[in-house]
């Protein structure tokens, strides 16, 4: 049974090896043979089908592979299974999402449009590639294969961001590439300093050397911040705001819910979580702060923007932040993390799920089904208020949460991260209300793969403790704990509702004073670029000019002492003249002397 792991991983290697014989065969065979040509079919859905069948198979299973690497070592066990589940989950949920949500573009290519063929093209091919480095990136021990699958992930994603390929599509993959190359950087390094330090080659033993080595906190910053690109870390969150609402709508589920998380992973996996050293201890604190400040900044930034997937982008920073946070005490608090372990996991399954159906949700209602308009908002707010904490997997998180925080030294956690969750509900109103304004005229019929797609998604998102496997019984809220845990929601839901009305006493739309435009900080360190670039630019030509005034001065003096030369060169010749007669005259001295003595 161990061979399934190999298989799991290989299959999306396959279908994408697959799609790109068809393409090429029917780019070879001319335009006629592209109404045969079936895109994103049944085939290429299947793609995560046989990790999901894994993720519910009992028992571990681990395979060793001493060629591979340095050795590579593949594992699944009680704390991959959750991750491997609900990722696999959502990723063929997105796929048969796909199916619909890009059926104009099926039918363009079908009919010979090339712009719509080699837009699909990479979407068929670079799909199976970026769920290939995410399922490896989950089932990896061995640090090549970990960092083979994130890096996979990566950069194979850049081409779904850029799927439209028109500017703002370029500015968001732009914005994508340049942190994730920033944030590769980082954790190329931190890998090579730890592993090296100790010539660790699992992720065991990876968190051992960090926890034990001499500089180990430098080590943790690097692969905290390189990570944290991914993770949404504030002021290395900017791609997110860019990157989703330019993206299309399944991979925008996907990048939200699957692979941001690979960030979180990436914590988890590399960091020595529980370990009492005192330098990791502050820089626990520090990631607890950093936690706060992008779980409040991105509400306030957030719920200024226009395009519902930007707010939903910010909601993602928002709510990673809080995750964020709660790693955080696993540094400051050793004692605390076998405790928060399943609340962190359980809240990372539940955002994955309720953000990938709030995308979801964004296609749907510009496409909405031949369904009475009052349940297709109920389906539609169902995961927002999840997300806010105030019904099923949400409320049930929380609740866990808090539990868990509850006998630690940051117990007062839990009152920030509530106040926190006021500003998620504020994010969830917000980015429904611009969908409502943006909706479009039902038509789409209830069987089509985007709705059922999305239905599954909304019932999966409300269910997640009941079927995520997390290794121990969920903490369920008593009816004594309801009040502390719905206050937040019940705040932020009276305060989108009297922003709302003062919409309707006002111009009808729930329009705010000011406007940032999506991505923030990027604009200021674009701005901080094109100085640079300009300061380069001036100084290379001052530098120019310098040198060429040098060489002016330079060929003068050469010019001089060429000249100087060609004089002496006039004596030479005046002395050759007279060397005869000055020869003659210094004999008869000569004779004149031996004459006189």
């Amino acid at each position: 049974m161990n061979l399934l792991l190999p298989v799991v991983l290989l299959w999306p290697l396959l279908v994408m090896l697959y799609g790109g014989l068809r393409l090429a065969l029917v780019k070879q065979e001319g335009r006629n043979s592209r109404s045969r040509l079936e895109l994103l079919g049944v085939g290429w859905w299947s793609a995560p089908l046989p990790a999901l069948l894994l993720a519910l198979w009992p028992g571990e299973l681990s395979v060793s592979m001493p060629g591979w690497m340095l050795g590579g070592l593949w594992q699944l066990d009680e704390a991959r299974r959750p991750w491997l589940l609900f990722g696999a989950l959502l990723w063929l949920l997105a796929g048969w999402y796909a199916r619909g949500y890009l059926a104009d573009e099926r039918r363009q290519a079908g009919e010979g449009d090339a712009n719509a063929l080699g837009r699909l093209m990479g979407f068929t091919l670079l799909w199976p590639l970026t769920l290939a480095g995410n399922l490896l990136l989950i089932l990896a021990e061995d640090i090549p294969s970990f960092y083979l699958g994130f890096v996979t992930m990566t950069l194979a994603a850049y081409g779904l961001v850029i799927h439209r390929r028109d500017r703002e599509a370029k500015l968001g993959g732009l914005a994508y590439i340049v942190l994730a190359l920033i944030g590769e950087g980082m954790i190329l390094a931190g890998l090579l300093w730890s592993a090296g330090s100790a010539e660790a080659l699992t992720l065991t033993e990876l968190r051992v050397a960090i926890g034990d080595a001499e500089r180990g906190v430098w080590m943790a910053t690097l692969l905290w911040l390189g990570f944290g690109v991914k993770a949404g870390v504030i002021g290395l969150h900017v791609w997110l705001p860019l990157a989703h609402p330019v993206a299309p709508t399944p991979a925008s589920a996907v990048l939200s819910g699957v692979m941001v998380k690979g960030g979180v992973l990436g914590w988890l996996s590399t960091l020595p979580l529980g370990s009492g050293e005192a330098g990791l201890a502050r820089l626990g604190e520090v990631i607890i702060v950093a936690g706060l400040v992008g779980a409040f900044g991105a509400a306030l930034l957030g719920v200024i923007q226009r395009h519902p997937k930007a707010v939903l982008a910010y909601s993602s920073v928002s709510q990673l932040g809080m995750l964020a946070s709660l790693v955080g005490v696993g540094l400051a608090a050793p004692d605390a993390w076998p405790a928060l372990l399943a609340p962190v996991t359980l809240f990372a399954g539940h955002h994955g799920m309720t953000k990938g159906a709030l995308f979801f949700g964004v296609g749907i209602s510009e496409h909405p089904p031949r369904l009475p308009a009052w349940l297709i908002v109920t389906l539609l707010a169902l995961p927002a208020l999840s997300l806010g904490g105030a019904l099923t997997s949400g409320l049930i998180a929380k609740g866990f949460i808090k539990e868990a925080l509850k006998e630690s030294e940051y117990s007062s956690l839990v009152s920030w991260l509530s106040v926190a969750a006021v500003g998620s509900t504020l994010l969830v109103a917000r980015a429904l209300w611009r969908q409502w304004r943006r909706r479009g005229e039902p038509g789409t019929p209830l069987r089509s793969p985007m709705c059922l797609a999305w239905l599954f998604a909304v019932l999966a998102a409300a269910a997640v403790p009941l079927w995520l496997p997390l290794g121990e019984s969920v903490h369920w809220p008593t009816l004594s704990d309801l009040p502390g845990l719905l206050w937040p929601a019940a705040l932020g839901l009276g305060l989108s509702g009297l922003a709302l009305l003062a919409a309707k006493l006002g111009e009808g739309e729930w329009k705010l004073s000011s406007h940032l435009p999506p991505g923030d900080l990027w604009w200021g360190y674009a701005a901080l670029a094109r100085r640079m670039r300009s300061g380069l630019v001036t100084a290379g030509g001052m530098l120019e000019s310098r040198g060429l005034q040098l060489r002016a001065r330079l060929v003068a003096r050469e010019h001089r002492a060429i000249a100087r030369l060609d004089g002496l060169a006039r004596y030479e010749r005046r002395f050759s003249r007279l060397a005869v007669p000055l020869m003659i005259g210094l004999a008869l001295l000569l004779l004149l002397g031996f004459w006189l003595g």
